[in-house]
């Protein structure tokens, strides 16, 4: 048996081996439950912190590979513009120093006939000889010079050619056959290609499931299975004699929309609309100052387009396998820290479970012993009533018994 003094009445009672032992192992998870949340709170508060220090360093690795990317996107698109602009300069260079040349050629000669004049005839020998040497190299430039002029001519035909044949290939055409027709040409194109591509995507858009589609969606992909490259194509035409006329910019929020809802990087609209604006018939038409990441071309540069964004989004290639490493580590980084929230949550509903047990435990002993110190107070109640009693029966007399009763007194006498 243990004595146990109360902190408030100061009264001692006594209770038995096995009442003593659960009060002291309730004492004792007690402390340890507090000592159990001091250290969950230190190692929740450690646990956020890195959390924290990861997210920032993710956020800057994932910025500083988008930011690399979009610089070499701008580079190669400057390079594009530098180069046509080089090409345009070299030709009229040429022409600018052949006739140059030949306008040197022209004066040497008029100074050597002016020499000629004035030499006697082993000197006028000499300087025929020079002078036919110099004729020979004019009609070498000479026909090197008409060699280009007729390049560039054969170019310029080709080019009207081209003109002539879509202007023509619309007139022939209804509205419907027309676009269909386009889309055949680019899809013939790019199977003549497809060597090339050997990893890539490239098929009708026929999911018309969010109210809307665009002609053809393009997607290559490494060796290793990843996706480097998406384009949403849509391809545009019109005859002659359509009493309406289409602009180019007439279909491009569309197909921005289609892009977003198919998740593809690019947008290109392969037109042959507005055949007279020298804006689209002079090359491949950047519009990402209206949206994002979009072009517009002429067909003959529809394969072009293809090969340029390709090449840059293959130099970009590790930067998205960064990129995506990086996102996996962020979703593992959730999926812990969710695992942490359930074990968190589960354990609260234990600790909440297990307190309120305990509180009943305590109600239970406070009962207990309320109980105990009534069964007490009605002990000692009943042994002050007994001791009263046998007081009594101590005293107990006839005469005390016969004190108010003559007749029974006199029965005992007798």
């Amino acid at each position: 048996m243990n004595q146990i003094k109360c902190p408030h009445c100061g009264e001692v009672f006594t209770i038995d081996e096995s009442n003593y032992d659960s009060i002291v192992k309730q004492v004792r998870d007690h402390q340890f439950n507090e000592e159990l949340k001091r250290r969950e709170k230190e190692y929740n508060e450690r646990l956020e912190t890195e959390l924290k220090l990861v997210k920032t360093q993710t956020e800057s690795l994932s910025q500083k590979a988008l930011s690399e990317k979009d610089r070499q996107i701008e580079m190669l698109k400057s390079q594009l513009l530098s180069k046509d602009k080089d090409n345009e300069l070299v030709t009229r260079d040429a022409l600018d120093k052949v006739k140059e040349r030949l306008q040197e050629k022209e004066n040497q000669i008029l100074r050597l006939n002016e020499q000629l004049k004035n030499k006697d005839t082993e000197s006028e020998l000499k300087l025929s000889k020079a002078l036919e040497k110099k004729n020979e190299e004019i009609s070498k430039l000479q026909a090197s010079s008409q060699a280009m002029k007729e390049s560039y001519q054969k170019q310029i035909e080709g080019k009207d050619e081209m003109i002539a044949y879509y202007k023509d290939f619309k007139a022939k055409q209804s509205t419907k056959m027309i676009g269909e027709d386009l889309e055949q040409h680019c899809l013939y194109e790019f199977n003549r290609v497809r060597p090339l591509f050997r990893n890539a995507y490239f098929e009708k858009d026929n999911d018309a499931s969010l109210g809307s589609k665009g002609d053809f969606i393009y997607r290559d992909y490494d060796d290793e299975g990843t996706e480097f490259i998406s384009i949403m194509f849509e391809m545009k035409n019109e005859a002659d004699t359509t009493a309406t006329k289409h602009k180019n910019e007439d279909f491009l929020q569309k197909l921005d929309k289609d892009r977003k809802e198919k998740k593809c990087e690019y947008a290109v609209l392969v037109s042959l609309l507005e055949m007279d604006n020298d804006t689209y018939n002079e090359g491949i038409v950047d519009m990402s100052h209206r949206y994002e990441k979009m072009y517009v071309v002429r067909p003959q540069n529809f394969i072009p387009i293809i090969t340029l964004l390709r090449n840059a989004s293959m130099n970009s290639l590790a930067y998205k396998k960064q990129l995506i490493v990086l996102q996996n580590q962020d979703i593992d980084y959730k999926n812990f820290e969710n695992n942490m929230n359930t074990f968190k949550t589960a354990f609260a509903k234990n600790y909440e479970l297990a307190s309120r047990k305990f509180q009943d435990a305590i109600d239970d002993i406070d009962k207990t012993i309320k109980a105990l110190e009534k069964t007490k107070a009605d002990l000692l109640s009943s042994d002050r009533n007994l001791r009263l009693a046998n007081d009594k029966a101590q005293e107990l007399s006839i005469r005390k018994l016969t004190k108010n009763a003559p007749s029974i007194a006199e029965k005992f006498k007798e």
